[in-house]
């Protein structure tokens, strides 16, 4: 401290009887040298990590949207006995497919909550294999706000990132995206 100055000094010691704050503050205060790293912000884990609320409706539901390719699915989770209703039918069929209805479960599996959420939604656009894909990002979304601490296990699965991955433009003098019409020399 011989390098500070007495007004530095002085507000160091005012700084000092406010016991929350104190280090924080006297980090903040005193800049830093040029061979000295500023110091980090502490990192929070454990019961004293910032936890999300809940988000519910007054019927009990969390709502979400999921996205995939051109399909967008409105997807409704409250506690239940697992019955996946896709735009008024069934989940079987609906999705056909095996592999489509394990897509659809995968949030499910990882959280480990299979069978105890009912779930309603309604899908529009896309082929079934981007509904399937938009459903799945719902309900992975939708259990998150249900149950904030399932957030870091959905999201170390990648459910909660929507694939951005979409159908390239067709463009002009092109018979398709990349594709090009027949040359002919003559």
């Amino acid at each position: 401290m011989s390098d500070e100055t007495p007004n530095q000094v002085q507000s160091l010691a005012d700084l000092k009887d406010l016991t929350s704050v104190a280090p924080a503050a006297a980090a903040s205060a005193e800049p830093a040298g040029e061979g000295e790293v500023p110091a980090a912000p502490p990192v929070r884990t454990g019961p004293a990590a910032i936890i999300r609320d809940k988000e519910v409706d007054a019927q009990g539901r969390a709502y979400a949207t999921g996205r995939r390719k051109d399909a967008v699915a409105r997807v409704w989770i409250k506690p239940g006995s697992g019955k996946i209703t896709v735009n008024g039918r069934d989940q079987e069929v609906y999705f056909a497919r095996p592999t489509l209805r394990l897509v659809i479960n995968q949030p499910f599996d990882v959280a480990e909550r299979s069978g105890q959420y009912d779930v309603v939604c309604t899908v529009k656009g896309g082929g079934l294999s981007g509904q399937a894909g938009a459903v799945k990002h719902g309900i992975a979304q939708a259990l998150s706000k249900f149950e904030p601490l399932l957030r870091s296990s959905v999201k170390a699965a990648g459910f909660l990132t929507r694939d951005p991955r979409v159908v390239e433009r067709k463009k002009y003098g092109r018979a398709k995206a990349r594709k090009s019409f027949q040359f002919s020399k003559r």
